[in-house]
């Protein structure tokens, strides 16, 4: 089945220019050149991807990523201008897995495409020989891809999910934010730093009891991050 991905863009030039290359490459492609509509597209194609630009009149960029977070985990790339740190950050932490800054080429967004859809499919869950890691009150079950604390679910994006469970996985180890950015973004993502702090600042306010005193996330400054080992029996198992 073809992928399809959903183009969001005010700028008909833009958009058409955007959507050519996505089907020169095979994919799919639905535009909208507003929020509304594109809100719409997404409950009613889902589609696999959404390629958002931030700066539109009316509802910008930042409000539908919001919108559809609050119904889909769609992999979303947002596209910003050049310089616009603020707006980088700022999408990824209402929910944006990814960025492509403008101007860019053909080249650079498809290279982006594939890697976050690369990002969000297999596990490989052959790499884990555990299927259900437990942390205190933190429960993740690889097999179903579902994470629950105290019993509750927790939804969380495909990106999260990978992130907690590559540091579950080596809990009692600490993982550099290289090797992090390479595992889970790519080898290009090696100098994207920020990506990483705002997807662990987003992951703990979704796993942590107290994002501002983690447990299950910790900092270790200067090294990188490290799901600590807690004690059997009530330490990282698996079933």
């Amino acid at each position: 089945m073809t992928t399809k991905i959903l183009v969001v863009d005010d700028d008909p030039t833009m958009s058409a220019m955007i959507a050519g290359h996505l089907a020169t490459a095979g994919y799919q492609v639905a535009s909208a050149s507003n929020g509304p509509l594109a809100i719409d597209l997404a409950k009613e194609e889902k589609p696999e991807l959404v390629l958002l630009d931030i700066m539109m009149p009316g509802m910008d960029g930042f409000t539908v990523c919001k919108e559809i977070r609050g119904f889909s985990e769609v992999p979303i790339i947002i596209l910003t201008a050049k310089g616009e740190q603020q707006d980088l950050v700022r999408g990824l932490d209402v929910g944006a897995d990814d960025y492509v800054l403008k101007p860019f080429s053909a080249a650079e967004l498809l290279a982006r495409v594939r890697a976050v859809l690369r990002r969000v499919g297999p596990l490989g869950l052959e790499d884990y020989h555990h299927r259900v890691f437990r942390h205190h009150e933190l429960e993740i079950d690889v097999d179903r891809a579902r994470v629950t604390r105290s019993g509750e679910e927790i939804r969380i994006s495909a990106t999260e999910f990978k992130l907690l469970v590559m540091l579950a996985a080596s809990a009692g180890n600490i993982l550099s934010t290289d090797h992090l950015l390479a595992a889970i973004w790519g080898s290009d993502y090696r100098e994207e730093r920020e990506v990483l702090w705002v997807s662990l600042s987003r992951l703990r306010q979704k796993v942590e009891p107290d994002p501002k005193n983690p447990i299950h996330i910790v900092t270790r400054p200067g090294l990188g991050y490290e799901m600590p080992a807690v004690p059997a029996p009530s330490g990282l198992s698996s079933s």
